[in-house]
C-alpha cells in the first residue's frame, strides 16, 4: 500500500502564496500549479489569510450578472421590435402580391 507524503509548508510560505493569489489576476489554480501546491490547499490558505479576496469575487460576480441582465433585456427588446417590423413588412408584401 502506498503512503502519501504529507508536505509541511512554513507559515511564511502559506501567507505569501495566499497574498500572491489575492493580489494577482492570475487564476488560483494556475498559481497553485506554478508553486507546486494542491489547488484546494491554496483555496484554504486564501480563505484563512485573505478572506477579503473571496468576498470581493462574490460582489464582482453579482455586479457582472446584474449588468449582463440589463444588457440582455435591452437586446431582447430591440430584437422583439425588429421581429414585429419584419412581421408587418411580410404581411404588407404578401397582401400586395395577391
Amino acid at each position: 500500500m502506498l503512503k502519501r507524503k504529507v508536505k509541511n509548508y512554513t507559515l511564511e510560505f502559506k501567507q505569501s502564496s495566499a497574498k500572491l493569489a489575492a493580489t494577482t489576476d492570475q487564476p488560483v489554480s494556475q498559481t497553485a500549479k506554478d508553486l507546486g501546491v494542491n489547488n484546494n490547499t491554496r483555496h484554504g490558505w486564501i480563505k484563512k489569510y485573505h478572506p477579503e479576496k473571496i468576498i470581493n469575487q462574490k460582489i464582482i460576480k453579482k455586479e457582472d450578472v446584474s449588468e449582463e441582465n440589463k444588457r440582455l433585456r435591452k437586446e431582447l427588446l430591440r430584437l422583439r421590435q425588429e421581429r414585429d417590423i419584419l412581421k408587418k413588412a411580410a404581411t404588407y408584401f404578401a397582401s400586395g402580391m395577391l
